[in-house]
């Protein structure tokens, strides 16, 4: 990109308006008037303000005459200069953008072996060319593409052009830039070009899997593909791939099931991968380098090459990763796939700038790019062609790989009507598909009424989001390692916890957090933030090991039988540490990766978390559908503090739930009848163990209890 070298700047603002800024250097920053030409002929532009500002004056200015986008203008002031009319702030008007809306679903390359179609939305370019490359040749072929209508540019070549390497030259302001095609389906090693692939040779038939009632049917399990395969004794051939988390029969060095079969045996329904779109933080080629979760977005519709064995081959990262989904569809568990549609990796850098500059990203009041992600930049995510690239993404996922659900990333930066239509879509798939999202209030200017955020949940009724009142009730404050929720022997949270098991549906309350309990998503810990196991390892450190065993195993017992949707966090169940790493983004494996040395060190935690999976699923009044229902079906339990109960009729059967996040033993009076015990603090399973109990029962300390009776 070379830079114009201008005596003077002006801006097309809006449709009519032009802003014109003269430096005080420039004829001390005056001129009486200006013009407006296009060629031979020019109109007068009428003053409207005018004031000094850092250095120049500022001149606003109106125009009559209808502005055609793609030609080029120039405004000439009365001393005889002349400079060209840049695209402004006119891109970030709703004007403009239902001006230039398309609904066509043929951006992108559009591949036949005779003939390959390119189409590329850049309203606000002047000329756009293609440029492409042959794998046999080192020299690149330019095409010009044509201007059609609502500012898409095409072009045909009918030729053969499949794995040919391509890129778009867009000459916007008078100068020329280079990007990827944002709708790019493969690319170059480490996302330099995108490549022209037939990715109908990747097909392959869909497989059918056993519908899912409701999401809070769903019990979701999330890891990173390299943390999960990666480490020494995995058992696991391609470490740290796509090939590798798909390996299934694999054990470690004592015979114990590691990786996705040990994934199938724990109960999971769902894993949710943190993000497998191209990203940077890690070079393709030397993969093992370096680490990071994948954040950084490049291209959005193209696998991530560092988990390929191969990242030259463009296909390698396509079929990969379709055998690893289908690997997990056969062994009976769905696919969540985290996406992060709210940043870009490098605001200026990205193709998005670069092809309709100012557009895709959100500006404060002064103009400069806002920063609620904290990265740098925002996805303006209620502009239309930004709506429709995320929505056409999210379809794109769905039909090609076949995934069964999105994990959005700081999904408060979006809007309410984008995430509608992404779950209009998703339903129009299969009704099963999960969509589940950060919904924080973070500070982007987007109206509040418009924020896809916790407190407009009731205008997103099909989307969960991860409920954080729920993690800093049970277990404490994420952002306060010292702070010890209800789970951790603080009954200051007593009747908060109630409310949060009992789906955070406003039980006891006249408004909820949510208006039903298929949107909340239950958790107390994720990749984000220190682990559960390394926050006790502080606040307390003072306890026996076997105490803090105690206190995790409740903890992670209480995210599995609250209403809602339950979400672990893989290894949790045999107590994942980061050795006290809060934000291991892009630390090493040695701090990151999945110990299964730790899974046969803690088994009979494991074995008590498979348990209590198995009870979820196998009595439904741990997974009501509705508020009413929760409302209609569960009863409190009266107990002496700090222990909360509740009773929960399941059909002809009733459970009495008892939590004891003390120190000590409690003893409980029981409602009438006989109980058998399913879960205490050593126990759990879907059958009846041990004695049964009338009258009275003793709840051990620190431990997650549930009772069981048959109704007469």
């Amino acid at each position: 990109m070379v830079s114009i070298k201008r005596d003077f700047l002006a801006y097309l603002d809006e449709m009519n308006l032009i802003t014109i800024l003269l430096p005080l250097s420039y004829h001390q920053g005056l001129s009486s008037s200006f013009y407006l030409t296009d060629g031979p002929g020019k109109s007068r532009l009428q003053i409207v303000k005018k004031f000094l500002i850092e250095g120049h004056y500022k001149y606003v200015c109106q125009f009559s005459e209808k502005y055609c986008f793609g030609t080029q203008y120039w405004i000439i002031d009365e001393h005889g200069g002349k400079t060209d009319l840049q695209i402004g702030a006119v891109i970030r008007t709703k004007t403009f953008d239902q001006m230039f809306y398309y609904s066509g679903t043929d951006l992108g390359v559009t591949y036949e072996p005779e003939r390959s179609c390119f189409k590329l939305w850049a309203p606000t370019a002047s000329q756009v060319k293609l440029k492409l490359c042959s794998t046999k040749s080192c020299y690149s072929e330019i095409v010009k593409l044509k201007r059609e209508e609502k500012g898409v540019w095409t072009a045909i070549v009918h030729r053969d052009l499949e794995r040919y390497k391509y890129s778009f030259l867009i000459q916007i302001n008078q100068e020329w830039r280079e990007a990827v095609d944002p709708y790019a389906k493969a690319v170059t090693v480490n996302g330099k070009r995108g490549v022209i692939v037939n990715v109908r040779k990747t097909d392959r038939p869909k497989m059918d899997l056993i519908p899912i009632e409701s999401s809070v049917d769903a019990i979701i399990y999330e890891t990173h593909i390299r943390d999960f395969t990666i480490h020494e004794d995995s058992g696991v051939k391609d470490k740290g791939l796509y090939l590798g988390a798909g390996e299934l029969d694999t054990n470690d060095s004592s015979g114990g099931q590691t990786c996705l079969s040990y994934a199938r045996d724990l109960g999971i329904t769902h894993i949710e991968f943190l993000p497998f779109h191209d990203f940077e933080g890690v070079d393709e080629l030397n993969p093992n380098q370096e680490y990071n979760w994948g954040y950084n977005p490049l291209h959005f519709n193209a696998p991530e090459g560092s988990y390929s064995t191969d990242p030259v081959n463009p296909y390698s990262r396509i079929i990969e990763l379709k055998q690893l989904i289908d690997q997990v569809h056969r062994s009976g568990l769905r696919v969540i796939m985290d996406v992060v549609y709210n940043h870009v990796y490098s605001r200026e850098q990205s193709s998005f700038e670069k092809i309709v500059p100012g557009y895709y990203f959100r500006h404060n009041e002064i103009g400069m790019p806002s920063n609620g992600t904290g990265v740098g930049n925002d996805i303006a995510s209620e502009r239309l062609m930004v709506r429709k690239f995320i929505v056409d993404s999210v379809r794109f996922w769905l039909e090609e790989y076949h995934v069964d659900g999105f994990r959005f990333d700081l999904m408060g930066i979006l809007d309410i009507d984008t995430m509608n239509e992404v779950k209009k879509v998703c339903d129009a798939v299969s009704k099963d598909i999960i969509v589940i999202g950060e919904g924080w209030n973070l500070n982007t200017p987007l109206p509040f009424k418009q924020k896809a955020i916790i407190a407009n949940q009731k205008k997103m009724p099909g989307i969960a989001q991860f409920n954080d009142r729920f993690r800093d009730t049970i277990k404490g404050s994420t952002f306060n390692i010292y702070d010890k929720g209800y789970a951790i022997g603080n009954d200051q949270y007593l009747d908060a916890a109630f409310e949060v098991i009992t789906g955070s549906i406003g039980f006891n309350e006249e408004q909820g957090l949510f208006n039903e309990p298929v949107q909340t998503v239950n958790y107390i810990e994720c990749h984000d933030n220190h682990t559960l196991w390394d926050k006790l390892q502080v606040c307390q450190k003072d306890t026996d090991e076997a105490v803090r065993q105690s206190y995790h195993r409740l903890a992670t017992g209480i995210v599995i039988l609250s209403q809602g949707i339950p979400f672990l966090h893989s290894g949790q169940e045999f107590f994942r540490t980061k050795q006290g790493d809060g934000n291991s983004y892009r630390s090493p494996d040695s701090i990151n990766k999945l110990d299964w040395a730790r899974k046969n060190k803690y088994k009979d935690n494991v074995e008590y978390i498979k348990g209590l999976i198995r009870i979820r699923k196998a009595y439904r009044c741990f997974r009501f559908r509705t508020a009413a229902e929760i409302r209609a079906q569960i009863r409190p339990f009266t107990a002496a503090p700090p222990l909360l109960g509740c009773i929960l009729i399941n059909g002809e059967e009733s459970l009495l739930l008892v939590i004891n996040p003390s120190a000590e033993s409690r003893s409980i009076v029981l409602p009438s009848g006989e109980w058998a015990v399913l879960v205490n603090d050593r126990y759990a399973g879907k059958t009846p163990k041990g004695d049964t109990f009338q009258e009275r029962a003793k709840i051990a300390p620190i431990s997650l209890n549930v009772f069981f009776k048959k109704m007469t």
